[in-house]
């Protein structure tokens, strides 16, 4: 059947008793994915309907929607705060929202998926359900890191490239650059092809993440014109600049295209023929005759003004690119710096200097740190810190990643310092590169200019890492030893269980690890109480550390996942093994849940990152689905003693 409208035969518009699919998905992929995922079950069963849930969660997808669920469905409902790929349900009605609605509003979903849009694959769209200023600004951004993420192994392979022939087969003279041989020349010409494609590339991706498949084209395009100045009567081009604009112009014109009516002949023409001709067109001569010679004179007097930073000013900039490289460490920052140095990197190579000598630091300012104090740091960190120094060589500043999961209010300071002192030195010293990347790797290679203090740089920016990290650390409270407490951290009784103490969730809570009443009234009071009732358990090496670890994953996001209920996490080695607590509050405790509900059962758990795999994750997806269900909330608030409390909790696993 069809509807009034006209849907593709098989979309699926059947009264009661519907066939319905669904995905859950949220950026952590832990708590909200699964309880999404469990009313909207709970829903669809209470309305007669069959529906099947698949969750993509941190431990990876589950349930998978076979190709032959598509084919029986009537619908599906994609609740989802992260990409799903939605080329599979092609011809079926498709209500894509946000994984809250999943969880506060599933019966109205429900209800909603009969008269949403078929989806039409590549050729055309769903427009999400649920909108707002913060969402539109967040997909903005996640389509420039789109375009900056595909870009990234263009200008590192293309100039790496570059830099192997120039170090090894080419030579200065008075009339530029000469190869020994036609070998190093044709090395030379194939990076230097890869280096030319970034602009294109990074326009045309932030396009695809925009409009789909049909604005790939045009925003290739776009960014090539960009790219070549000659077209618009520009001797400089627009650059990285012109890029950013024809790649976001092309998404909105193929998504404002893709709205247009057309008759149902041409609709499988759309996307591979009338689309991307009339947005390629479209957007090509517009940049020519309007937008193109404007963008190529602020591009050229942005180079022109940083050509001429010198002294003070230069070593400002570099702590600025120093503080945003060693923040989140190949993060969104990260990116934003990187993307501001490769652009400008044929033009004004000092500004790649800058970040290509804070790119390192974080690395191996931690893999020092765990040499210069061995005892601070369990064998498995100590190895990763061999590791850490590895990568900072070869300039991958991810290495540092597991230290400042484990210890963020420590070592990201540390970073941040050690990055902006490595920039503001070679920005006095105009150190450049010719390269889009960074780490000594670079110099090795032949790619910048003015080596030794390059080198001075990244030793110095390493330096105060490293003895900023220690310092830290040894004022907070380090670790000998895997579940040994340093000097300083709070001390923990033995970890053996009285005889006869009950267990539950894997053995992860017990009756010592649950407090009947919370006394705390903030959030941040309470967390600080359920690592201090974690602590019981013995397995907690640092309070403090563990505190810290859980107010930062609270950043990320609220743990408050509404109906009255919180689960605060962290993966952090202020923990020996993983521990599981749980406690009550009387009049609740305000968590910033969607729904506003002040938080009344409170579950922490904490798990080494060494130890931060399926289980926990798996534990943890369980304990979500179990507590959307009334009658066994209603259990925890009524039980008296820590026994009952533990015994009704077996029931999770």
């Amino acid at each position: 059947m069809t509807s009034p409208a006209g849907p593709a035969e098989g979309a699926g518009v059947r009264g009661p008793g519907l066939r319905l699919l669904a995905v859950t998905a949220c950026p952590t992929g832990i708590a909200h994915t699964y309880m999404a995922a469990e009313k909207l079950a709970q829903a669809a069963e209470a309305l007669g309907h069959e529906i099947k849930v698949e969750t993509q969660g941190s431990i990876g997808a589950e349930n998978v929607l076979t190709d032959n669920d598509v084919r029986q469905a009537d619908g599906v409902i994609v609740a989802a705060d992260k990409d799903v790929d939605l080329s599979r349900f092609a011809g079926k009605r498709v209500l894509s929202v946000g994984v809250a609605e999943g969880i506060h509003h599933p019966e109205r979903l429900i209800e909603r998926v009969r008269t949403a849009p078929v989806y039409e694959g590549s050729g055309g769209g769903v427009p999400p359900a649920a909108g707002g200023g913060g969402k539109e600004r967040g997909a903005v951004y996640k389509a420039l890191m789109n375009g900056v993420s595909y870009m990234i192994p263009f200008v590192v392979v293309g100039g790496l490239l570059i830099a192997v022939s120039l170090a090894l087969g080419g030579h200065t003279t008075a009339q530029g650059i000469v190869f020994d041989n036609s070998f190093w020349k044709s090395v030379n010409d194939i990076g230097t092809i890869g280096f030319t494609l970034m602009i294109p590339v990074l326009s045309g991706y932030i396009a695809y993440a925009i409009g789909d498949r049909p604005a790939l084209v045009p925003g290739m395009v776009g960014g090539w014109i960009a790219g070549h100045g000659e077209l618009y009567d520009s001797k400089a081009g627009a650059g990285f600049i012109g890029a950013i604009a024809t790649g976001f112009l092309a998404g909105y014109l193929v998504r404002w295209i893709k709205k247009v009516e057309v008759p149902a002949f041409v609709r499988p023409i759309m996307p591979v023929i009338v689309i991307p001709v009339v947005a390629t067109s479209a957007l090509g001569l517009f940049f020519v005759y309007v937008i193109g010679r404007p963008i190529s004179w602020v591009f050229e007097h942005l180079t022109s003004w940083l050509g001429g930073l010198t002294g003070t000013s230069a070593a400002l900039l570099g702590v600025l690119l120093g503080l945003m490289i060693a923040f989140d460490m190949g993060g969104p920052v990260n990116k934003t710096a990187f993307l501001f140095g490769a652009g400008l990197v044929s033009r004004n190579p000092e500004i790649m200097g800058m970040c290509a000598a804070a790119i390192p630091v974080p690395p191996l300012g931690q893999g020092l740190a765990t040499l210069l104090r061995r005892r601070l740091y369990t064998d498995q960190e100590r190895e990763t810190g061999l590791a850490a120094l590895f990568m900072g060589f070869f300039g991958i500043t991810e290495g540092a990643i597991p230290f400042a999961a484990a210890r963020p209010a420590r070592v990201i300071p540390a970073n941040m310092l050690g990055g902006a002192v490595a920039g503001a030195v070679a920005g006095l010293a105009a150190v450049k590169d010719s390269v889009p990347h960074g780490g000594p790797i670079v110099a090795v290679l032949g790619a910048v200019g003015g080596v030794p203090m390059f080198f001075v740089a990244i030793a110095v920016g390493t330096a105060v890492t490293a003895l900023t990290t220690v310092s830290l650390m040894s004022l907070g409270g380090g670790r000998t030893a895997v579940g040994v407490p340093a000097a300083g951290a709070a001390a923990v009784p033995p970890e053996v269980p009285p005889a006869g103490e009950g267990a539950a969730l894997s053995g992860y809570l017990t009756e010592r690890t649950v407090r009947p009443r919370l006394v705390a009234s903030g959030k941040e009071a309470a967390i600080r109480e359920m690592a201090e009732l974690l602590a019981a358990s013995g397995k907690v090496t640092d309070v403090e550390g563990l505190v810290r670890a859980a107010l930062a994953r609270e950043e990320l996001g609220t743990t408050g996942l509404g109906e009255e209920i919180a689960v605060p996490h962290a993966k952090t080695d202020a923990v020996s093994t993983p521990v599981v607590g749980f406690a009550r509050s009387a009049e609740g405790v305000e968590w910033g849940a969607l729904d506003g509900t002040r938080a009344r059962l409170v579950f922490m758990i904490a798990v080494p990152v060494a130890d931060a795999g399926d289980e926990h994750l798996r534990l943890l997806a369980m304990l979500s689905r179990k507590l959307m269900d009334p009658v066994f909330r209603e259990r925890l608030l009524a039980a008296e003693e820590r026994g009952e409390i533990v015994e009704a909790l077996r029931e999770v696993g």
